[in-house]
């Protein structure tokens, strides 16, 4: 168990990472695109991260889970200081459509492909592959060999 950073002392990097569940590298990273102010430190020592700085990496991890790209953490960062609930209720609700659009999507591609092991199943050994035929087909308007549109889009 680690210690808990005190204002004085403050945890290092690898303490930060692995009480976050990050690597270093990702501490890093967020440092270098500006997600994670680098912590000063006195002359001569090595650099201390303070709770604050874990709750940042823990929110940018979660907001991460939740879908959102680190384009939109940078900017749900800058809008958490409590006085944007509208902004960022509105970038939620544009995450949850997209989310919704892609769980419609994956239902359809499930439905297909669904329907392409049943042809699979039931199909006569010996006369091609539903799967492989429903995936290239001739494209009727060139006359060359394409992948056929996905039913879905």
């Amino acid at each position: 168990m680690l210690k808990p950073a005190t204002p004085r002392t403050g945890i290092t990097i690898g303490q930060l990472a692995e009480t976050a569940g990050v690597n270093v590298e990702t501490i890093r990273y967020y440092q270098r695109i500006g997600l994670l102010p680098l912590p000063k430190r006195d002359y001569g020592s090595i650099r201390r991260y303070s709770a604050d700085d874990l709750k940042r990496v823990r929110f940018v991890k979660r907001a991460q889970a939740l879908g959102f790209s680190l384009d939109e953490v940078a900017l749900l960062l800058g809008l958490s200081d409590g006085k944007h609930c509208a902004e960022t209720k509105s970038l939620a609700e544009k995450k949850l459509a997209m989310v919704e659009e892609k769980i419609a999507d994956l239902t359809a591609i499930q439905k297909s492909l669904m329907g392409l092991v049943t042809q699979c199943s039931i199909g006569s050994r010996g006369c091609g592959c539903p799967i492989i035929d429903a995936l290239v087909k001739d494209d009727a308007r060139s006359g060359k060999r394409a992948l056929a549109p996905l039913p879905w889009r």
